[in-house]
């Protein structure tokens, strides 16, 4: 079967006196069923190409799902006198939300049953449960087609009864006033899907009537509402890349102004958290580009009067803070690593909880009750399962509640190797590699190896560990995280060294770690991969144009590889708020650096490595059109026999599959497009 070639109709594109050739414009209208035909027909190509690997394919999913306990549950969490929990069932692809009064022991009740909700629909998310303070009314919001536009509804937990009201195109998030009556919730603009607007509903009342409470004019920003732990205020967040803003109201007050805590001051980050008559911030402010954390008396927020309670470190980036009665619990990183430091509130000695792996994952989890002296926290290596554990914070003894079961009797993670090595980047800068595989494993140069990263929005992507990798790592693959700037694995600054005018910096790094896993004989340009999804997957763009030779084979996840075009164009979701992330090409400078790198615009005549490139048609992040422009422009352009696939998931976006195990088909797509290239056929 032959390659479908898409219709080439030239639009020409001008800006700054530059003119780019578009041939691929007319695929971005998915009502035009000239464009849903040319994506079936590579779906059509990508089938019958990979038909031989279908047994393969089945046998991994197969695999994967039965390391995967079926009948799971979370930790339950204590919260205004219930315990909640969320619960799989055999055979259940979604979850059930559920929780019992007072005690553990007490008689379930279920809030939602979402494998029968889900019934009749083809994607289904179930997000933003919110429970009113007297415990009667539940919150919650639904998307069925995976833009990440939901539905917001109401559903009486005393006669299970939903409430007639639905409140479209909202973020999926909302909460509840201390009056049990008044519902803050957060709306998008329909065609640009920007959370612009905090709305007001009244309990029994059509959501016609709902109040505007606040309209966010600036479009680089978002806005969000929520409640302090305290439960003493209601805060909207207007925030962007670099500036952020809070407005606050006594919850007890719905009918009230929120009133401005710090107004925006470009470049200034903050959050605030409240407890007794004071507020925590943390801040850049002063320079503070780790972070520091600040406190201010609650009727004097001007940043006029914030004092330093933990002072800027240049070697730690200060991540978070959680407030208890008792003690302050702040998420730290050095090195490249988390840390979790515990400070009582009465002055005595902090410290911090011990980790002693090479590389790993420590974070606090659920942690809603504000008297307790327990803290929860999640740990977790690359050959250690996830577990949530329970740390007394007074008697410094902790409990396993929870490891990550991982079924089938096979897993013993002394079976492998994790570790933490240091390639050198271009202007000499060392950069962090995270990596895991089987421990009788030869550096030989013969392994095949899989590089994975995401380098982009200051999101860090911590050494973690995944039951479905063992499919990997049982086969000879050896999977590694390239800590590459544009996040934040090793502070503020990395992440400002991997952004805007710096961008390349992520991916000539990216080509730094794979050069030295090859001179290290981890493995070979015959046997490397590459892997990356979103910004990730305009890393893979960038890399594939600009060092091709190294790479065997490329799966790149719904990519973000018309840079260009989609920035220029504000109507497009999220464009405008990312402008500080990779620079207004409505400016010159910034329209010729993107320009430069940008993965659709340097597609060139020459050898590329074999691609796995996936999509969803509803994708509200990256729009399918990018990746099908993309492998339209590569099927000409490319000078080499190797094999280039698109898969467009025609019933989701961005988060692929809503199922649970239905994800495990897609990611049993991928590992068998890696085996299938290593000649592993079982």
């Amino acid at each position: 079967m032959k390659a479908p070639l898409a219709t080439q109709l030239p639009v020409v594109l001008e800006k700054h006196g530059d003119t780019r050739i578009d041939p691929y414009f007319w695929l971005n209208d998915r009502e035009n069923p000239a464009v849903i035909d040319y994506l079936n027909r590579e779906n059509d190509f990508y089938k019958a190409q990979t038909k031989h690997t279908q047994a393969l394919q089945e046998a991994l999913f197969l695999e994967m799902k039965s390391r995967i306990k079926e009948d799971d549950s979370s930790v339950p969490y204590f919260y205004n006198g219930y315990y909640y929990l969320t619960r799989f069932e055999l055979g259940g692809d979604y979850p059930i939300y559920a929780r019992k009064k007072g005690s553990l022991d007490a008689p379930e009740e279920i809030l939602f049953d979402c494998n029968q909700l889900a019934k009749g629909f083809t994607y289904f998310n179930l997000k933003g449960l919110t429970i009113s303070p007297d415990n009667q009314w539940v919150a919650f919001s639904v998307d069925t087609i995976g833009r990440r536009m939901y539905t917001l509804q109401i559903k009486n937990l005393v006669t299970g009864e939903l409430s007639p009201e639905k409140i479209e195109n909202v973020t999926g998030t909302a909460s509840w006033a201390n009056d049990n009556q008044t519902l803050f919730y957060t709306r998008k603009d329909a065609v640009t899907l920007r959370a612009d607007s905090v709305y007001k509903h009244q309990l029994g009342t059509a959501a016609s009537n709902d109040s505007l409470v606040y309209f966010e004019k600036d479009d680089t920003f978002d806005v969000s509402v929520y409640k302090e732990k305290s439960k003493k205020y209601l805060v909207i967040a207007s925030s962007s890349t670099l500036t952020s803003e809070y407005q606050i109201l006594d919850a007890n007050t719905p009918t009230g102004k929120f009133k401005v805590f710090q107004k925006r001051t470009r470049g200034l980050e903050y959050s605030i958290s409240h407890y007794g008559d004071q507020f925590y911030i943390l801040t850049n402010k002063d320079k503070a580009t780790n972070f520091k954390l600040m406190v201010t008396p609650e009727l004097a927020t001007q940043k006029e009067n914030w004092t330093d309670l933990i002072p800027h470190r240049e070697e730690v980036l200060l991540e978070d803070i959680e407030i208890f009665r008792d003690y302050l619990v702040v998420s730290e990183r050095e090195n490249g690593l988390n840390t979790i430091l515990i400070r009582p509130w009465d002055g005595s000695p902090s410290y911090y909880l011990p980790f002693e792996s090479e590389t790993y994952t420590a974070y606090t989890t659920t942690n809603v009750d504000f008297n307790t002296t327990q803290l929860r926290y999640s740990y977790q290596s690359m050959h250690t399962p996830a577990s949530v554990i329970e740390f007394d914070m007074k008697t410094k003894t902790k409990v396993v509640l929870k490891e990550q079961a991982v079924l089938g009797g096979k897993f013993d993670k002394t079976n492998y190797t994790e570790e933490r090595v240091w390639a050198t980047a271009k202007d000499g800068t060392k950069i962090p590699i995270s990596m895991v595989y089987r421990k009788e494993l030869v550096k030989n140069g013969k392994n095949p190896l899989l590089l994975y990263a995401y380098g982009s929005y200051g999101m860090s992507m911590d050494a973690y560990f995944s039951s479905t990798r063992l499919s990997l790592l049982d086969r000879g693959f050896i999977y590694a995280i390239a800590h590459v700037r544009g996040g934040e694995d090793l502070g503020r600054t990395w992440y400002e060294d991997g952004k805007l005018l710096k961008k390349k910096n992520t991916f000539t790094d990216f080509i730094a770690c794979t050069e030295f896993l090859i001179q290290e004989q981890y493995s070979s340009t015959q046997h490397l991969y590459a892997e990356g999804g979103s910004a990730g997957g305009l890393l893979m763009g960038a890399i594939c144009n600009m060092a091709p030779h190294l790479y065997h084979g490329v799966i790149a996840q719904v990519p973000f590889v018309d840079v260009v075009t989609t920035m220029l164009d504000d109507s497009i979701p999220l464009t405008t708020g990312e402008y500080d992330e990779w620079g207004n090409p409505n400016v010159k400078k910034y329209y010729t650096y993107i320009k430069s790198y940008s993965p659709y615009d340097n597609v060139q005549a020459q050898d590329y490595p074999h691609m796995y490139i996936s999509t969803g048609l509803h994708d509200s992040q990256v729009q399918y059109w990018e990746p099908a422009k993309w492998v339209a422009r590569l099927r000409t352009l490319k000078t080499n026999a190797t094999q280039l696939y698109l898969d467009t998931n025609m019933e989701a976006g961005h988060g692929g599959a809503s199922g649970r195990f239905e994800a495990l088909r897609e990611l049993a797509k991928e590992f068998s497009f890696l085996l299938d290239l290593e000649k592993i056929a079982q």
